[in-house]
Parts: C-alpha cells; sequence; structure tokens
C-alpha cells in the first residue's frame, strides 16, 4: 500500500475529478476509478522516490508546531529558508509531512498490474 499524500496536489485533484466525470457519464465503473487511483498513489510515491535527484536545504527561525501520529511527522514551521546550490527561496509559513517511504513500500509500486 502507499501513501495518498499526493492524491491532495494540483495533479491528483485532477485526476479526480477527471475519474469523477468518467463515472457520471458511465464510461467507467467507481470500482475501475479507485483501480486508477491506487495505481496513481503507488506511481507518484516510486516517482519520487527513484526518479528526483534534486536535492535542497531549510533552515526554519522558528518550529511552530510538530505531531507524530501513525508513523507520519507533521511539523509547522516560520520563517523559512530553502536553499538549492545557489538559489534562495524565503517563505512566511510552511508545512512539511514526513512518511516512512520504506514502511509501505511494495514489490509492485510503479509497475502495472
Amino acid at each position: 500500500m502507499s501513501y495518498q499524500l499526493y492524491r491532495n496536489t494540483t495533479l491528483g485533484h485532477t485526476l479526480q475529478e477527471s475519474l469523477d466525470e468518467l463515472i457520471q457519464c458511465g464510461q467507467i465503473t467507481p470500482n475501475l476509478a479507485l483501480k486508477v487511483l491506487l495505481q496513481f498513489d503507488k506511481a507518484i510515491n516510486n516517482a519520487l522516490a527513484n526518479r528526483v535527484k534534486t536535492r535542497l536545504t531549510f533552515k526554519a527561525g522558528h518550529l511552530n508546531t510538530y505531531r507524530f501520529c501513525d508513523n507520519v511527522w507533521t511539523f509547522v514551521l516560520k520563517d523559512v529558508e530553502f536553499r538549492e546550490v545557489q538559489e534562495l527561496v524565503r517563505v512566511e509559513k510552511v508545512k512539511i509531512v514526513a512518511c516512512d517511504g520504506k514502511a509501505h513500500s511494495d514489490g509492485n509500486v510503479g509497475k502495472p498490474t
């Protein structure tokens, strides 16, 4: 099973809206839509774990809140600087959700079934 965090991105929302429209038009079943979403979860988790090579560092001025629940860390940071090589970005507030990718991996991640 893969994390479903990325369903809450622009890409994930757009996919869900498209699937809902296809269901309402009778072109796919709700069961097929669910299978598509599960495959999206696996594929996006796999792609981010294995294809993204860019690394960045960040420094926060203040840790506002933190929480650890169900093996998921959530941090809300204020006055944060993100740095990638020579590029620097400052943001007032950021929320970071961190999950253990190895805990939910399976041998079929990203592979069509």
